[in-house]
């Protein structure tokens, strides 16, 4: 398999994200080494928060939530998805399936002999991250889900059936995409910086590939992964929190499901937050630390 390394210099001067990147490298079944970056800011013998990020975007979207969540005193991880970001990214469309992605992420973590982590989790962040919950849950203390789900084949939205079929035939991904879900008017600088890791379009076959690995249809290759996943989910008894944007056209729906059917999401102050869009933390980010402290402080 043919990595391609996004040039360091390519992350100079991003604005309001000053963390350092670290690397750890996994190894693909076929033998290929791929290094994965992610932040790891706060006291390492304090309480972990994994903030998991989708598509387009990479660790810079929680650039205002590390503060604050730092804050709390708590140690503060955000990785960078293998294809996006500092991380490496495989060269071919046909390097991309579920089963890799879950694959990837699994060594990455289980590297990283985390336990007792809060997740914060959006878009395939949440898709990908409640699969770790799934296969690991005595790692973890608690979850939050915000605009994302565990699809198991039950069909699409048409915001769904959009998305998916432009992007199956997309050679780059479209950019303006990523402003029309969020209501926040981004910088001219910080579109740089969430387009930074991706020199070429020769790039971003993480980010075009992505949409047909969504299984909500039930011939989807990657469907008995996730309804494995959803049956496990089932059994989840430590706390489960949605917090889902108001405006959100991708995950709405999700979370009733999410509500009724895991058992430590029973009770959660659970919310639909007004005036959030799908990237939920460029929207409402004080809000969401403010509720994340106060699900963590909970004893």
């Amino acid at each position: 398999m043919k990595v391609l390394r996004t040039p360091d210099d390519r992350f100079g001067n991003l604005p309001d994200f000053p963390y350092a990147p670290h690397y750890l490298t996994i190894h693909d079944e076929d033998g290929t080494a791929l290094r994965v970056a992610y932040i790891d800011e706060g006291p390492r013998d304090a309480e972990p928060i994994l903030l998991m990020h989708g598509n387009p975007t990479w660790s810079y979207l929680y650039r205002k939530m590390i503060p604050g969540l730092l804050a709390t005193g708590r140690r503060v991880i955000a990785i960078d998805l293998p294809g996006t970001g500092r991380s490496d990214k495989p060269a071919e469309r046909s390097d991309y399936t579920l089963a890799r992605h879950y694959d990837w992420a699994s060594k990455w973590f289980t590297a990283l002999n985390l336990s007792n982590v809060t997740l914060f989790c959006q878009d395939w962040g949440g898709t990908i991250g409640l699969y770790l919950v799934s296969k690991f849950p005595e790692r973890f203390a608690r979850v939050v889900a915000s605009n994302t789900g565990m699809p198991t084949g039950e069909g699409e939205s048409d915001f769904m059936k959009m998305w998916v079929g432009m992007m199956a035939v997309a050679t780059q991904f479209p950019w303006p995409m990523l402003e029309s879900g969020m209501v926040t008017k981004l910088s001219e600088a910080e579109i740089a910086a969430y387009r930074a890791p991706y020199p070429t379009s020769d790039y971003e076959y993480c980010l075009i590939t992505w949409p047909s690995l969504i299984t909500v249809q039930p011939d989807n290759p990657g469907l008995p992964l996730n309804v494995a996943a959803w049956e496990r989910l089932q059994k989840f008894e430590k706390p489960f929190l949605t917090l889902f944007g108001e405006l959100d056209p991708v995950g709405r729906g999700w979370e009733t499901r999410a509500q009724k059917f895991i058992p430590g999401a029973k009770g959660q102050d659970h919310q639909i937050i007004p005036n959030a869009h799908h990237f939920i933390q460029e929207d409402v980010a004080d809000e969401l630390v403010q509720r994340i402290a106060a699900f963590m402080d909970v004893k």
